[in-house]
């Protein structure tokens, strides 16, 4: 089966808002075995949604709409199908229930707009939103289906797997084929020295597919393999992912959906161990990344976001001293703030960053995207030095990365104290 995606938006022909539904789409339709033929994405305007559907529609035999199916003037989708094909709009009081029940439930002022996404084309079949107010539907289109669905990311995460694979799937029923990926992340190394490292690896002959996907500020190596039997595309990939192993083992840091600050909390929570951090440069942005996971009250004591210099003398214990003669930025500070938080949280280890962001306050000798990481435990420290190029936004968050490789290296028992 072929299959296109619309996305619907001025958010996104402005470039207000960035349109993640399109990848995340394609690749759980890849992952089916079917093939995206195209993408398109176009404003909130009749003649564009009419033009959009009606190329998608020669080159594909199902499309999947998102967007503009709220209750606001602008949300014109469903209108715009309904009058593309001549097709009434009708209610649908079962979704209108609904709606009118999440807005009790959740206590919301309820507005007679609202009733808008709770109208379909006649013919179309509702599809239930388990997460929103706004419900999708689905049309025949003589041999062809479109199927419209909300734009929120969140929504749209949950109806893939819900509501629209499994309607494709009774609508164009055929036999699945086996496909097998593997996903290796790693931090470190640019997509040019990944792709270099992997020159002599004849993917090919193993019958697998290699891709490249950067996600600042890692770069995701995706192997896929195709086939007719599930144990000879494992066999495949297994034999790839050996290869790509014993080139870049020591720049992956996690497989398929782990991330860095999941392997971290899986193995801090593992080893029984207690952290607290002293961050400057990174704002926070380590203590959010661990906190987003569940459970993370069990190793996670507290954060001092001492971005002062006053705040990491009365708050970390930092000398002044030390901050004059070698640098709010350096790696002596650094080692002090580590070993100063730990101490203040009575925890096993202790977690730090100093760096200057940008794209002010560099020098000579520390220019902009310089950082300090250390961790401490009883018996010492461990610190890193950086030299970042990037963005203020971006030195950050590489900083906050950097900073969690540092303590996973530290949990796997790869790295050593500073002597």
């Amino acid at each position: 089966m072929k299959l296109g995606i619309l996305t619907i938006g001025n958010e996104l022909t402005s470039g207000r808002t960035q349109d993640t539904n399109s990848s995340l789409i394609s690749r759980e339709m890849t992952t089916q075995g079917w093939q995206v033929t195209v993408m398109m994405s176009v404003g909130d305007r009749a003649e564009a949604i009419k033009d959009a559907l009606n190329f998608i529609m020669a080159k594909a035999d199902a499309i999947l709409v998102t967007g503009g199916l709220g209750p606001t003037a602008d949300d014109i989708t469903t209108a715009c199908i309904a009058k593309a094909f001549s097709l009434e709009l009708v209610p649908d009081e079962q979704a209108l229930l609904h709606i009118k029940g999440l807005f009790e439930k959740f206590r919301l002022k309820w507005t007679d707009n609202n009733a808008k996404q709770a109208i379909f084309p006649a013919g179309a079949e509702p599809l239930r939103n388990p997460v929103g107010t706004a419900w999708g539907f689905s049309l025949r289109v003589g041999e062809k289906m479109i199927i419209v669905i909300p734009g929120v990311p969140a929504e749209v995460k949950r109806m893939l797997p819900e509501g629209v694979i499994p309607l494709l799937r009774t609508s164009f029923p055929q036999e699945a084929p086996c496909i097998e990926t593997s996903t290796f992340k790693l931090f470190g190394l640019a997509e040019a020295l990944v792709d270099s490292a992997l020159t002599d690896v004849d993917f090919d002959s193993l019958g697998v597919a290699v891709g490249f996907y950067p996600n600042f500020p890692e770069n995701h190596l995706v192997l896929t393999a195709r086939g007719t039997s599930a144990e000879e595309t494992r066999e495949r990939i297994r034999q790839a992912g050996a290869e790509v192993e014993d080139r870049l083992a020591p720049h992956i840091f996690a497989r398929g959906e782990e991330t860095i600050e999941g392997s971290v909390a899986s193995r801090l929570t593992e080893k029984g161990l207690t952290i607290a951090l002293g961050e400057s440069c990174t704002g926070g942005l380590i203590a959010d990344r661990l906190t987003n996971i569940p459970g993370s009250s069990s190793f996670f004591d507290r954060a001092a976001i001492v971005y002062s210099n006053r705040s990491k003398t009365e708050m970390l214990g930092v000398p002044e001293e030390i901050i004059r003669k070698f640098g709010a930025v350096s790696p002596e500070t650094a080692r002090l703030m580590a070993s100063g938080v730990r101490q203040a949280g009575g925890t096993d280890l202790g977690l730090a960053v100093t760096g200057i962001a940008g794209p002010a306050g560099g020098t000579a000798e520390k220019p902009v995207g310089t950082a300090f990481i250390a961790l401490a435990d009883q018996a010492g420290t461990v610190t890193r030095s950086f030299a970042f190029r990037w963005d203020r936004r971006r030195n950050k968050i590489i900083a906050s990365q950097a900073a969690l490789m540092l303590l996973n290296e530290y949990l796997k028992g790869e790295t050593c104290h500073d002597e």
